[in-house]
């Protein structure tokens, strides 16, 4: 049984948490200033789509998340108003 700390192999999606720390990889790389041009184009153009879809996979689980919680579901974690209490 294959787990999250399993090599994937070419294709296979990242996990959210493997894109946020690819995107912060990328990040320190750029501010440290060591690659060169082309290099810093390329892991730029990386994070452009990590971001569009680390993006896009917060929007579905936002959108899970307002139907759970319309449809009852699941309660607010929020806890209790204060007009409840």
């Amino acid at each position: 049984m294959a787990n999250e700390t399993t090599v994937r192999e070419e294709g296979d999606e990242k996990s959210f948490e493997e894109i946020l720390g690819r995107l912060e990889s990328i990040a320190h790389n750029l501010e440290s200033g060591e690659p060169k041009l082309e290099e810093a184009l390329t892991l730029f153009e990386e994070g452009v789509r990590l971001t569009k879809e680390g993006t896009r996979r917060l929007d579905a689980a936002e959108r899970k998340i307002e139907v759970l919680l319309d449809n009852g579901e699941v309660t607010s974690m929020s806890g209790p108003s204060s007009s409840e209490v």
